[in-house]
């Protein structure tokens, strides 16, 4: 090979190691904070669909093993029926070839003759024909019960391993974040929020004067204030979004379930004019969910890593407005 043949191939080759190597240093190059923030709000948001869907789940859940239970209340008194059913019908033939005179001999020597037997036997079969047609009613029913019962438990056992997909998924987004606050950390000195401490008679000065439950659900909020974000947590000492909105509205005696879609399912639908203190305004396909406090702002759980705050309403795409019932 000729001396300008060697130079060119010793070019070729310093140029591709080269371009090899740049891209591979781009790449190793620390991530700017606006990059780092871009990143932990994707992944902070894929989390919170995750945990919705944990939460809607684990409320389905919930539901179904009441409406087992209420089940098994009643399959346990039907099936004490109708073997006392049963043992009636038993009994009633006993007797009655006992004491009835179903001997045919024994009842044709008495008086009526062969009509008095005849007649005897007609009452009899009528009475067993009822106790059977009983027996056939409770066992009836029983079976329906016990076929539901079975389909409610391929239903729990269905869910239950959803469940634990999803709490699998959780874990590996939660991975993906760790790395990601660690390199926040390095950045900004700290992975997550700081919790904000206020005093409970800060707390009470800050809340607007509202009466009635609305306004007791909008003072817990507001207590709620500067605790952090926890995935499927409903209090005291940390929340997702929809699980603030229910303790809120628990703290002032009503129902919501822990789960944005289904909160949306369980209020009255407003509209923007109509929003008063106390309301849920629902966001992002019902992915999110936050409580109106008045004057364009609500308090919300917002996402992983960080604290409850008080924010504008209008932080991201709005899905609806709704007032509890």
């Amino acid at each position: 090979m000729s001396s300008l043949n060697r130079l060119l191939r010793t070019l070729a080759v310093t140029g591709l190691s080269a371009a090899l190597v740049a891209p591979a240093t781009a790449a190793r190059a620390e991530p700017s904070p606006a990059d780092l923030t871009q990143r932990i709000e994707r992944s902070s948001a894929q989390l919170e669909r995750v945990v919705e869907a944990y939460n809607k789940l684990s409320e389905e859940i919930k539901s179904n093993k009441a409406a087992a239970d209420r089940l098994q209340a009643r399959i346990g008194p039907l099936e004490r029926q109708a073997e006392q059913s049963r043992a009636d019908v038993a009994e009633l033939a006993t007797t009655a070839y006992k004491t009835g005179g179903l001997r045919t001999a024994d009842a044709l020597l008495r008086p009526g003759g062969s009509a008095a037997v005849l007649d005897r036997l007609g009452t009899i079969d009528q009475l067993t024909r009822q106790r059977q047609e009983q027996i056939e009613g409770f066992t009836a029913s029983q079976r329906q019960l016990l076929d539901e019962k079975t389909r409610l438990n391929t239903v729990l056992a269905r869910q239950a391993a959803q469940a634990r997909e999803l709490a699998a998924a959780k874990q590996r987004i939660e991975r993906d974040l760790a790395r990601l606050y660690e390199l926040r950390r390095q950045a900004y000195g700290r992975a997550t929020e700081a919790p904000l401490a206020r005093p409970d008679a800060d707390v009470a000065r800050a809340a607007p004067a509202i009466s009635g439950q609305a306004g007791v659900a909008v003072r817990y909020a507001y207590g709620a204030i500067g605790k952090p974000y926890v995935w499927a947590g409903e209090g005291p000492h940390g929340y997702d979004c929809s699980g603030l909105t229910l303790a809120a509205w628990r703290a002032a005696g009503r129902s919501l379930p822990h789960n944005a879609r289904m909160q949306w399912g369980a209020v009255a639908h407003i509209g923007r004019g109509d929003l008063r203190p106390g309301d849920l305004i629902f966001y992002r396909g019902l992915g999110h969910v936050a409580l109106y406090i008045g004057d364009g702002q609500v308090i919300d759980a917002p996402s992983a890593g960080r604290n409850v705050l008080r924010r504008g309403m209008n932080m991201m795409p709005i899905h609806g407005y709704g007032r509890v019932r």
